[in-house]
Order: C-alpha cells, then structure tokens, then sequence
C-alpha cells in the first residue's frame, strides 16, 4: 500500500495510450476478483511468497484466506486486538496487477472496455478507438475506513451534491452524486477495520454493495455495477460491546476467519524481530525473555482473555529496552572523563523492569486484579526470565558465578552500571566463555555484549534460588550470597 504523501509510481512508456492500442494488445478485461485469483495461483506456481510480512499464520489462517480468494468471496476476519488483521489485509494488494487501464478523469476507475456511468459510456461511445487510457498503480486502488460511530452513508456510500442541483441537473441524474468511499474504490479492494463498531443503519447500506453490486442513493438507486473486493475486520463482540455485525450482512460475507496470536515462541520471537524497531541492540536470550513474558501475560488468569494481548505488547516491550540501553549509553557518555571509551548501548535484563510500568496501559485486567497491575507484570517477568534462563543454560556449571559472592563479597549492577565496571567486579569466571556462547553472544562479544551475559547469569541464579539479591536507595541492583 501506498504511504500517505508518496509519490505514485509513474506507468511505464510502453504500455498502450489509446482504446484502440490496447484492444490489438490483446488486453482482456478481468473482475478485480479474477485478477486476485489468477495472479495468487501464479505465485502458487512459482513458489514466489504470497503474503510477504505475515508471520504464524501458514498453516491455519492464510490457507483460509487463499480458499477465499480463489472462490471469490468477499470475507471478514474476527480476532483479538494486534493480531495483523490489518496487515494482512493490506498484503492483498500485492495481488492485484501492477498497473491497470482506466478511463482519465473516472471518480469510480472505470475501465475502458467495461464504462459504468452513462457520461463515460457517452466518451467511449464518441471517441471510440481513439479514446486515451490511463494507468493506475494497485498501490491507488485500496480502500480503507476505520469504522467510527460518526461515519455516515454518505461518507461510504455517497450523496446528493446540492451544488449539482442547483446548476440544473434533476435529482435522479447520476451525474448530481459526489460518490463515497467504496464506489471510489471501484476495481479495487476496500478494507472496513472494526466492523461492529458501525451503527446499524450504517450496516444495511453495505447490504446492496455485497450482494447487488450497486449503491442506493437518497432514496433512489444507480444501477452500477461495482467491481469491489470487500473485507473487513471485527473484534469478537463479546469483547468490544460496542456493537455487533448485522446477521444480513454476516450473511453476505462468503467466509469469515478467525485469526490468533503466535502459537509458539519461535513465532513470537519472529515477530517482534521483524516489527521492532530497536534504537540500540538487544541481545537474543532478552528478546526471547520479553516473548516469554508477552505469552505469559496473554495466558494469566489475570487478565481478560476477552481482551486478548497484542503483539504490540512484545514489540513495544522491546524497543523499551532497547531504549533503556540507549539512554545508559548517553548518560555514561556524558559522566565519562575525556579519553574514556565510551558505553556502546546494549540492553540488559536489568532493563526489562521499566516496562512493566510502561506497558501496563496495553493490558485489561480482570475486575479483582485493580491497584495490583504492575506487581502482576513483575512476577510474570521474573517466570519469563527464570524460564529463558533454564532453556538456555541448563546443564552448564555455574558455581563460578555463585563462588564470586563467597564470604560476603558483592556484585553491583545496575541501569548506570557502566559494563566495564561490572566486568571488573566479576573478573575471570569459570564457565562464562560456555555461558555467554549458550546465550548467543558469540566466541568474542563486546564489553557490553559480556555484560549483558553475566547480569543475565546473576539474575537467572538469583531467579533460581542460588544467589540473593537487594535493591539499594540509589537503585543499584546488588547480587551476594542467600546468607
């Protein structure tokens, strides 16, 4: 899809300029429906990726939406919050043609073989062969309202323009209409997200678009044939309660899917590397603690299933980290003595804490859990850590890091620790070369890469009941023995 304010592509030099151009060609009109089935069984046979940027959905959600297509349904996806409903329908763009004739000056993209008002029909018939084409990019033929109690039929559909009237023109001419968003869409594909929230009335003027393929008008109808693919987007509506899907527009629908979240954490984790934008770098065993966590909060008996935790959440959650990582970095730099190596940002599992506070807003609770948000998200960190500090390092001798804080010596670590600091405390380990390899961090990390490893290592043994920990007044975190 095109970005707001981009600059459409330019049609390439060769392709036809005239009616007659293009019917020695050997153009042949298809349905915008023809065109996504016959372009997707393309791809199938090429192997090439049909839905580029969709993640976990291979196997259960995308098969459902390629039998849709290829039958021609139109089709609405129910699901929870920060599922991708969006972004997958916006990937179906990509299965239009790349560029397709029109009519210049056509508010409803008409096609030149295929004239839908009477005034291009009236051009196609006066100007024959010699009628100029334009070419529209399927990045311009996409659709999309977000469903708000304020949108009118007028706004979908359209309505009578009085300045039309007053120049004359009677109220059932055509040409007196300013035609909404869903006719402007004509031969393309027209996304309503959030479907339910539409008022009723809304709703029913949608009815003649699905099934008829024409619009009604202030009482008075058009016969225009629209060539739409309509999808649409809705919440389960035990959750919103804002409203509901009218069962004849339900009716109309030719599939209804249901989507869901990543079924396993390695689809979790793909996701958040593909969709987080991270200002500084967060290590592998970081990510994976922070998809842990986002699966543990979806999962807590806490928290309102109805609801549902987006994905949003494991993704916010690592650019929160990272830009944690991000500002030690600054900070550091700016305390540090000329000549001084300056603090490279790499988030730590110290750094995690502050998005239990940051992201709490992303979560409903259940009713019973108020005034506990934060301490809830906090002991499900802490299982999310314990669990990725068992997956990754089971096995592994660690009594070199618990023989480091024998007879009541201390480890300090902390958001403005500098990493040099806290490997000078640390020292030469036993076993920290196979612990920071277990983590991802390689045969030769950075200072702050080894850091991020051996806070991860003290909290994990502190998580595991191996090491003690206190938190001081100037917020140092302090790693000893359990006394």
């Amino acid at each position: 899809m095109t970005a707001p304010n981009q600059v459409l592509p330019v049609p390439p030099a060769d392709l036809p300029g005239t009616l007659g151009a293009l019917r020695t060609g050997g153009h042949q009109y298809r349905t915008v429906k023809q065109e996504l089935r016959d372009n997707l069984l393309a791809r199938m046979r090429t192997g090439e990726d049909r839905f580029p940027g969709i993640v976990g959905y291979d196997d259960t959600v995308l098969p459902e939406v390629e039998r849709a297509l290829l039958a021609g349904h139109d089709m609405v996806l129910l699901g929870e919050r920060g599922q991708g409903k969006t972004r997958l329908i916006r990937s179906l763009v990509a299965l239009l043609d790349e560029w397709t004739p029109v009519i210049p000056g056509s508010a409803l993209n008409e096609h030149p073989l295929h004239p839908l008002t009477p005034a291009s029909r009236a051009l196609v018939a006066e100007a024959g062969d010699d009628l100029a084409v334009g070419w529209l990019h399927r990045s311009a033929r996409y659709g999309e309202k977000l469903a708000t109690p304020d949108t009118s039929v007028g706004d979908l559909v359209g309505d009578v323009d009085p300045i039309r009237l007053a120049q004359g023109r009677t109220l059932g001419d055509p040409e007196t209409i300013h035609f909404g968003l869903v006719p402007r869409t004509n031969r393309g594909i027209f996304a309503v997200n959030e479907l339910p929230d539409l008022a009723e009335r809304i709703q029913v003027a949608l009815l003649n678009v699905l099934e008829e393929r024409d619009i009604q008008v202030r009482g008075y109808q058009l016969r225009l044939p629209l060539d739409l693919f309509l999808v649409a987007s809705a919440n389960p509506e035990d959750y919103t309660n804002r409203g509901r899907i009218i069962t004849p527009l339900k009716d109309r629908f030719g599939a209804e899917i249901r989507t869901h979240y990543p079924v396993d954490l390695e689809l979790e984790l793909a996701l958040v590397r593909q969709e987080a934008d991270l200002v500084a770098e967060v290590p592998e065993h970081l990510l994976e603690v922070l998809a842990r966590f986002a699966r543990a909060v979806r999962e807590s008996p806490s928290v309102d299933p109805r609801s549902g935790v987006s994905a949003r959440f494991a993704i916010a959650a690592a650019e929160t980290v990272a830009a944690a990582a991000l500002r030690r970095s600054g900070l550091l730099a700016g305390a540090a003595a000329d000549g001084v190596r300056g603090e490279a940002p790499v988030a730590r599992v110290g750094d995690a804490v502050s998005v239990t506070s940051t992201l709490r807003g992303k979560v409903e609770f259940e009713s019973g859990e108020e005034g506990r948000e934060i301490e809830i998200l906090a002991h499900l960190l802490r299982t999310a850590t314990a669990e990725t500090f068992r997956a990754r390092l089971a096995g592994l001798d660690l009594s070199g890091f618990t023989a480091l804080v024998a007879e009541d010596t201390v480890i300090e670590t902390g958001e403005l620790v500098a990493s040099a600091e806290l490997l000078r405390q640390v020292g030469t380990v036993p076993g920290l070369a196979k612990a920071l390899d277990r983590l991802g961090l390689g045969d030769a990390p950075t200072p702050e890469q080894a850091a991020a490893g051996v806070e991860f290592v003290l909290e994990g043994l502190h998580l595991t009941r191996r090491l003690g920990k206190d938190v001081t007044e100037s917020g140092r975190t302090v790693y000893g023995g359990r006394g």
